[in-house]
């Protein structure tokens, strides 16, 4: 039952052209949603990325501090005594 109403829909010229049209712009709706997904996706990774960034400045302080620390408890009384500190 449901074939012949179908078929008999997609005979008529006007029906096809509205199809055509249906899937047109479902096909530009669908291309829109995916940039608008792609554009998303690429500013969290940019996001990730700055905070990647900052996080590795940060550490990389961290490190030469570390670097410059008294080695042991004289160097640090050392300093202290000499005002480095």
């Amino acid at each position: 039952m449901w074939s012949t109403i179908l078929a008999g829909f997609i005979v008529r010229p006007w029906a096809r052209w509205a199809a055509g049209v249906v899937l047109a712009a479902l096909t530009v709706a669908l291309f829109i949603l995916n940039l608008r997904r792609a554009g998303e996706r690429a500013g969290r990774a940019a996001g990730r990325l700055a905070t990647l960034e900052r996080d590795n400045v940060v550490q990389r302080q961290m490190l030469d501090e570390a670097s410059r620390r008294p080695r042991n408890r004289n160097d640090l009384i050392d300093r202290l005594r000499d005002g480095e500190f």
